[in-house]
């Protein structure tokens, strides 16, 4: 029997007249089999820091007070060999430019969902793709994207990508170590710097996967993937 995974998606910036430079997609991902465990360790270190199993965990909510618990968020997903993140990074969303390409930002934001999630998916496993719930306008945009997943991958008869549907982040430790990773690239690719807890967690992140967070990482990386959008037909 094929493997299901879990992946968990959230972005930051996506808007296209949002004001924000940069703009981020990004996911982290797991064995279907493997997320009660992960959700578990993720709970047991938010417990060992003096918070709630329910704290959120978020990249707004980045402190100098909470920066050692952040730091043992970020060390356990580079420790935990089930535990994968591929980020999409579009460093200047104002070289933009829809109309030369005849579509819309909303068609070229699906495109781009394709393009962070395509490396993921392997032909003989399953996927059950979830996304943050953000607004009242999500179950067209997930009916949406699964399509465009599905007829992108040649998956008409949906048995690899099996569901694309929202959850609530409080509900997912998966999804908030997705914002977690999301942020930290968002913020330096915005080159923010007033904050001197997620700059600290910023070089962790660096330390750990051995990356500058400003290359592409190569296609077949596993741990920590990187695009650097650069354009094109796309």
């Amino acid at each position: 029997m094929s493997e299901i995974y879990n992946v968990y998606c959230d972005e930051s910036c996506h808007l296209e007249n949002d004001g924000e430079k940069a703009m981020v997609l990004g996911g982290v991902w797991c064995p279907e089999s493997k997320r009660k465990e992960i959700s578990q360790r993720v709970r047991d270190i938010k417990v060992k820091h003096g918070l709630g199993k329910s704290f959120e965990i978020k990249w707004t909510k980045v402190s100098q007070s909470k920066l050692a618990f952040y730091m043992e968020i970020i060390d356990y997903f580079f420790d935990d060999d089930d535990f994968h993140f591929r980020g999409l990074i579009v460093p200047d969303k104002a070289q933009l430019n829809h109309e030369t390409w005849g579509q819309t930002h909303d068609d070229w934001y699906y495109k781009m969902y394709f393009t962070m999630l395509k490396v993921i998916f392997e032909p003989q496993a399953r996927y059950r793709v979830y996304l943050d719930i953000k607004d009242t306008q999500g179950a067209d945009k997930i009916k949406k994207l699964h399509e465009v997943l599905c007829h992108n991958s040649y998956d008409f008869s949906r048995r690899m990508i099996e569901r694309v549907q929202q959850i609530h982040s409080h509900e997912s430790e998966q999804l908030q170590v997705a914002d977690l990773l999301i942020g930290a690239l968002s913020y330096l690719h915005r080159d923010l710097s007033t904050n001197a807890a997620k700059l600290k967690l910023i070089e962790r992140i660096k330390q750990r996967s051995q990356y500058r967070l400003t290359c592409n990482t190569l296609l077949r990386e596993n741990k920590f993937n990187l695009l650097i959008w650069s354009g094109g037909a796309l």
